[in-house]
């Protein structure tokens, strides 16, 4: 092992790590907004509650992300120095712009909202919720951009060994990029979803388990009547609310990540040919290829359907391309892993498709003000953990498929890691990031556990800040006496 490999553990296990939270930011953010603008249209009591319990757990992943994204900076110049000096005039923009403009908003929009409950007006302190979100959304599209300019790199040229950005518009519309931004935020949607499902699954649970014991104490005083009222948080209404929008977001999420994933597929047969041969594993060109849901299963025709739109269409093969890239790009293994490629598609399919499926099914189950069955309640944690999984296996799948290269054609990994970091230096880097990426992990994972359980807290309305009517008189009498 030498330290390029140790390099790119490192660089996989920081950007996993943060990947778990930014998903969950983006999607979480626009449901808290969804619900405070619920309550703002209806005045309805349980949408404030439901407001302000699911923004306080949006805070802490908010919180978590921004610290674990730090480290990813400084990666750049500790262990891909010769990466960042081949790719810095390109990926400056869209960072700068990242950090300037879309990190600003939502950070400063929502600092408003997290301080301004009771001294803004309500429509301004909705306004600051979606400008945060905008801004979230904003700042994925720029990382996204960045990030689909390695896989397709356009609107550059090379001069003197480095790429030199040509067409700043050419790479923020970058066809992969317009692929992959919107597979990539309808699947931060479909994890939020599935984190609210999780979430109102265990509290609608939780409460009618409250409830029973409750109706089964003997005898039933009144004192223990209000310590039971006490220790429930919600009501079925409330639970049942955020749990139908969920289940909405998520299937809708879902049919818009099919749908630009599809998209995605297209173009992979076009621009990297060879990530699209090592996700089915296709050893030779061949006209009408077949899928294999699992190994040992084909579906004739069904890869040259899903990669061309078109049943007998050409999917290129592994060893063939190999062989042509030695021709282009001289000798050497283009070959990625192709084990964690292959089934790194199947987790994200299958989870995402399950994920789907179990919201499909919520929504027949909640039809016409019917409660959640308390087998579909149980089962809602699965929410939690399967579109996770399937968003970092298509992580996975995006990033190992693309190896040897750090950008397509141009640079490969190998040339992109720091000359002069040695392996014990980034073998110490390594076990300090991964046991400080650990420990966070315990934080948020206590923190989440701890106000999920505790649940809504009871709310007061916030009043509408108004200036008084004798203002005047008010400033007067508090002024201080050195100003007269």
């Amino acid at each position: 092992m030498d330290a390029l490999d140790l390099a790119r553990w490192q660089f996989g296990v920081t950007t996993v790590y943060h990947f778990l939270f930014v998903p969950l930011t983006i999607g979480l953010g626009i449901f808290v907004a969804g619900l405070q603008t619920a309550w703002h249209r209806t005045g309805k009591e349980h949408y404030l509650r439901l407001t302000k319990f699911f923004g306080k757990l949006f805070l802490i992943n908010f919180a978590m992300g921004v610290v674990t994204g730090l480290v990813q900076e400084f990666q750049f110049g500790m262990n891909w120095s010769e990466y960042s000096t081949f790719v810095g005039d390109v990926f400056g923009a869209p960072l700068a712009m990242e950090a300037l403009l879309a990190f600003f908003l939502e950070s400063t929009f929502l600092g408003l909202w997290i301080f301004g409950w009771d001294r803004l007006p309500k429509r301004i302190h909705l306004a600051c919720i979606w400008a945060a979100t905008i801004g979230s959304n904003l700042s994925a599209y720029f990382i996204l951009a960045a990030n689909a300019w390695m896989k397709h790199p356009v609107g550059y040229e090379v001069v003197d060994g480095r790429a030199r950005m040509t067409d700043l518009w050419a790479v923020l519309t970058n066809s992969t990029a317009l692929a992959q931004v919107p597979h990539v935020i309808a699947a931060s949607f479909v994890i939020a979803g599935g984190f609210v499902i999780a979430v109102s699954g265990y509290r609608i649970t939780r409460e009618r388990r409250m409830a029973a014991d409750a109706d089964a104490t003997v005898p039933f005083t009144r004192a223990a009547r209000g310590r039971v009222a006490a220790r429930l948080t919600g009501d079925p209404a409330m639970w049942r609310s955020s749990l139908r929008a969920a289940l909405v977001m998520t299937a809708i999420a879902g049919a818009v990540v099919a749908g630009s994933g599809d998209l995605s597929g297209q173009y992979l047969r076009e621009q990297q040919p060879m990530k699209l041969a090592a996700a089915e594993g296709l050893r030779h060109d061949e006209k009408g290829a077949p899928f294999s849901p699992v190994p040992g299963i084909e579906v004739p025709n069904m890869l040259s359907l899903l990669a061309a739109h078109d049943p007998g269409a050409e999917v290129q093969g592994i060893d063939d391309i190999q062989r042509r890239y030695e021709q282009r790009f001289g000798p050497g293994d283009y070959v990625p892993n192709l084990p964690v490629v292959y089934w790194s598609f199947r987790v994200m399919t299958g989870f995402g498709l399950s994920t789907v499926g179990l919201s499909l099914l919520g929504l027949w189950l909640t039809r016409r003000r019917r409660p959640a069955p308390e087998w579909f309640a149980r089962i809602c944690l699965l929410a939690l953990p399967l579109p996770t999984l399937a968003m970092i296996a298509g992580w996975l799948l995006s990033e190992i498929g693309r190896q040897p290269w750090t950008v397509q054609g141009e640079l490969l990994t190998a040339a992109s890691v720091s000359p002069g970091v040695s392996l014990s230096e980034v073998a110490i880097s390594l076990a300090i990031f991964t046991a400080l990426y650990g420990v966070l992990a315990i934080a948020e994972a206590r923190l989440l556990v701890r106000y999920v359980k505790a649940g809504p807290e009871p709310v007061e309305t916030p009043l509408e800040p108004r200036l008084p009517d004798d203002i005047d008189a008010q400033a007067a009498r508090l002024a201080p006496t050195l100003m007269y």
